[in-house]
């Protein structure tokens, strides 16, 4: 087997902790680097790796709202004491009824579990994953065309988050971005922009652990542990670079200009599709 070298941890970490939460699409990005890097399907990216650079991303998720985390799980705990004291208070404590929302939301991505495979097996096809960024590019160019809304978690309704976790489904194709999909259909339902990105980043703390424990029986059975110590230097690389992001986008969500990376998309999709039409 060959060793995961340093710089390709590093890279992949890089490219992970950017692609995660800047609404470009890191499934894409990654699929598009192992190609160019000629590692699919061979050793050189484990599945371990893969999983253990995810969780790293997670880890930037946790520190950059763990004020809202917090509050969610001691009002998880409220909500199970007053449920069983039958005084449910009316109306739910913001964090409580944020707590639900994230819930439906996640609920569509169990009609992909039956297709995982059949999603995860795109990542192989670069004319997909090319028109796959084309499409995110134009979703991410309508978003700052749509009018500014003022739902939160307190005014939010199930069918507005229902529909956000219908795009989550749809972003799990590679190419679709999901931090960028998420944020545009929370836009178009009517979501304050700023709640419209704090929505899709805590939206993904379950979506990002299950897709984890799904893929983590699998990835133990090709762990090469003298590679770990360069494993973990990619988590660290995309722990540190993802929270960076997360704070940049932030911003960008106040200013509401998503074009800009509306036209990265366009151009990272056309070069792909030249790249893979040039190699054949």
């Amino acid at each position: 087997m060959k060793i995961l070298s340093l710089l390709s941890a590093i890279l992949l970490g890089l490219i992970q902790g950017v692609t995660e939460f800047l609404p470009i699409s890191s499934s894409g990005h990654l699929a598009i680097a192992e190609n160019l890097l000629h590692m699919s399907g061979s050793s050189e990216v484990p599945g371990f790796f893969d999983v253990l650079l995810h969780l790293g991303t997670l880890v930037a998720v946790f520190i950059a709202y763990w004020s809202d985390i917090r509050e969610m799980v001691i009002e998880l705990f409220y909500g199970v004491r007053d449920l069983a004291q039958r005084s449910t208070p009316t109306p739910a404590p913001p964090a409580r009824r944020l707590i639900l929302l994230i819930i439906v939301g996640t609920l569509p991505l169990f009609a992909v579990l039956p297709i995982k495979d059949a999603v995860e097996s795109l990542s192989g096809n670069m004319y997909f994953v090319a028109g796959a960024l084309l499409v995110t590019g134009c979703l991410l160019f309508a978003s700052d065309r749509v009018r500014p809304g003022r739902k939160t978690e307190k005014s939010a309704t199930l069918l507005d988050v229902l529909l956000v976790g219908v795009a989550q489904a749809i972003a799990t194709c590679p190419g679709i971005s999901r931090s960028g999909t998420t944020i545009t259909a929370g836009c178009f339902v009517g979501f304050d922009r700023r709640f419209a990105v704090r929505y899709s980043f805590l939206m993904s703390i379950p979506a990002i652990l299950g897709a984890n424990i799904l893929s983590l029986k699998d990835a133990v059975t090709d762990i090469i542990w003298a590679d770990v110590p360069v494993y973990l230097v990619g988590v660290a690389v995309a722990a540190a670079v993802g929270y960076v992001c997360i704070r940049l986008l932030k911003m960008i969500a106040d200013k509401g200009k998503f074009g800009f990376f509306a036209y990265y998309c366009w151009a990272v999709g056309i070069v792909t599709l030249i790249l893979t039409l040039v190699q054949k």
